[in-house]
């Protein structure tokens, strides 16, 4: 979580664009995720220079040549924020809007990219060079508290603060996975080099850059010592759609900002029939929306034959088993609502899941994992595709705490349940014996059956009553008689003293 000093001088930014005069919340975070991304590129491309040299590697700069924009040929290095940032705003604001956000929109080679396609009509919007020198040492600012944070997730905490902030002026109200619990659905279904990945609701595609930066973590040296390895990650690894193109926008920076080429991110409403992904991917890893309008005659007809709804996170299930190969597994949050909703779509797809396929794991989350956006009760549920069945036992854990407070504030807390259910779930075998009053324990999937496929761990777990010997009646009632004639004396000797 980023800190209060951080999460100021967001504020203070945002507080800079509405003196200026942009007071749109998706307006504002379009062009701070810009400028980010801007200074990203320096960033990157320093980084990448000094890696090379390291390694005697040769390395051409993005900023090395002479750049063309439009009928212009111009300095390349006067495009790297290290550069322009120290020029007078007058000059730094006809850089960035004559030469920077064009040669931002130009930068990748390929236009059927996910980045060309959500930088084409991309519009910076800073109207003065007043504003965009006071919005530039912002954020030179936050990004040296960034850096001194020393933190992997703080980016993805800062873009969890901004989309709070859409959400807190009524907009579209999306909210971020905790990147912990991203991380820990990850880290059990363990990517491998070979998978393609797809997020059919990914927003700001934090699944997919989780699982980019743990492929790059375990598996470095299999990926980029292999040239047919390291093209299927920078180009057809990643896949994920949505519905909002600022998020999309959002998305695709964020991919190329962590090292993936050409992420496959597109606008498309998963749900409809502009979605005629069949047997395609081996890994989904989502949290798709709970709640929202749908619009029932654009769904697509074969989910409505497995799972006759309104109901999103129903549809999605019956989505993932549809985009899924056979062996492709997914991990993805579900409301309670789906573990144990009676209605007929309800146990529909859970039957479907259980009886078709192979249920693994169902991981049940405080209500207080999404807060201050939400304070839904969720659960994660691991799955394979294998269309013939295959469930013989699920392994279920209650997780109390996940390393923070579960309220509106969420500070860092010692209770933590992630590794342990991380140790646990790679070694299932080995809860067998577990009992049912424990944190994890496996279920039979005949019991699961009997129950009508009622997946709440509450429905299966054993609460252990402890008996407590309390005195015989006789001896509490003569101590009561006893507290109320103390009490009487006291009484008596207080009224004394108020006569005095």
């Amino acid at each position: 979580m980023i800190t209060g000093e951080l999460k100021n001088k967001i504020d203070n930014l945002w507080d800079v664009f509405a003196a200026g005069g942009l007071v749109n919340p998706l307006e504002v975070i379009e062009q701070i995720t810009y400028l980010m991304f801007i200074r990203d590129l320096d960033d990157v491309d320093n980084k990448r220079e000094k890696e090379s040299a390291m390694l005697g590697l040769s390395y051409k700069s993005i900023f090395a040549d002479e750049v063309k924009i439009g009928d212009r040929s111009i300095d390349g290095m006067q495009l790297k924020w290290s550069v322009f940032h120290d020029f007078p705003a007058g000059r730094m604001y006809t850089v960035m809007q004559e030469w920077v956000f064009p040669f931002i929109k130009i930068l990748h080679s390929d236009k059927n990219s996910a980045y060309s396609k959500y930088m084409d009509d991309a519009i910076f919007k800073l109207p003065t060079p007043l504003l965009l020198s006071k919005v530039v040492d912002s954020l030179d600012e936050i990004y040296e508290m960034m850096n001194a944070a020393q933190s992997s997730d703080v980016r993805g905490d800062v873009y969890e603060y901004l989309l709070n902030k859409i959400a807190s002026a009524g907009r579209n109200g999306q909210f971020r996975t905790p990147r912990h619990i991203i991380r820990m659905m990850v880290e059990m279904v363990d990517p491998g080099v070979n998978d393609v990945i797809c997020d059919p609701a990914c927003g700001t595609s934090g699944f997919l850059v989780s699982a980019a930066e743990y492929l790059k973590e375990t598996k470095k040296e299999e990926i980029f010592f292999d040239k047919d390895k390291k093209d299927h990650y920078m180009n057809s690894m990643f896949n994920g759609f949505d519905m909002d193109r600022t998020m999309l926008r959002i998305g695709a920076m964020n991919m190329m900002t962590h090292g993936i080429d050409n992420p496959f991110i597109e606008y498309r409403d998963s749900l409809s029939d502009q979605n005629a992904d069949h047997d395609k991917y081996s890994l989904i890893l989502a949290n798709p929306p709970f709640k929202g309008s749908l619009d029932a005659d654009a769904v697509s007809g074969d989910l409505l034959k497995v799972c006759k709804t309104k109901k999103t996170e129903l549809l999605f299930l019956a989505l993932f088993l549809r985009m899924l190969k056979v062996g492709g597994r997914c991990a993805c949050i579900v409301p309670d609502g789906v573990l144990f909703g009676s209605s007929k779509a309800h146990q529909d797809i859970r039957k479907q899941i259980v009886e078709e396929n192979r249920l693994e794991a169902v991981i049940s989350m405080p209500s207080g994992v999404f807060k201050p956006y939400a304070g839904v009760s969720t659960a994660i549920l691991i799955f394979t595709k294998t269309g013939h069945g295959g469930t013989d036992n699920v392994w279920f854990y209650d997780m109390t705490a996940d390393g923070f407070s579960l309220d509106d504030k969420r500070t860092p807390v010692s209770e933590n349940d992630i590794p342990d259910i991380i140790k646990r779930f790679r070694n299932i075998a080995a809860e067998a014996d577990r009992k049912r009053t424990d944190k994890s324990f496996v279920v039979p999937k005949q019991d699961i059956v009997d129950n009508e496929y009622d997946l709440s761990i509450n429905k299966y777990k054993e609460v252990e009553y402890k008996k407590v010997e309390y005195p015989p009646t006789s001896e509490i009632m003569a101590n009561i008689r006893a507290i109320e004639l103390e009490i009487s004396e006291e009484m008596d000797a207080l009224e004394k003293l108020l006569d005095v």
